[in-house]
């Protein structure tokens, strides 16, 4: 269970990232909306990552909830905010794919 608490904890940090994201260019009560979405995942996730290192160790819990916010930005940037999908930016995203895999094996 601390596992799936762990992956919703990464999703919000990837749900932070998005709304940081989307603060660029507006301004007034939508920046505001946007950045109280920020605030409402970054706690939410910092608070089920606490909750999943109750049990799971955290030399890999920290790891993987980083990687899952790591990855899921770049590809919220890739395929939201049109950012380059270049060579050295997949192959740098895929080691971090396969260091988090390997993680979660090991442990």
């Amino acid at each position: 269970m601390n596992w799936i608490i762990l992956i919703v904890a990464g999703i919000c940090e990837v749900a932070f990232t998005y709304c940081l994201g989307k603060t660029k260019g507006v301004d007034g009560s939508e920046w505001w909306s946007w950045i109280g979405g920020f605030a409402l995942f970054y706690v939410l996730s910092a608070v089920l990552l606490a909750k999943a290192t109750q049990t799971l160790p955290i030399g890999t819990a920290y790891p993987v909830w980083t990687g899952i916010g790591a990855i899921g930005a770049v590809v919220v940037g890739i395929f939201i905010f049109k950012e380059p999908a270049t060579f050295w930016r997949l192959f740098f995203l895929s080691t971090l794919i396969i260091s988090i895999i390997g993680l979660k094996s090991i442990s």
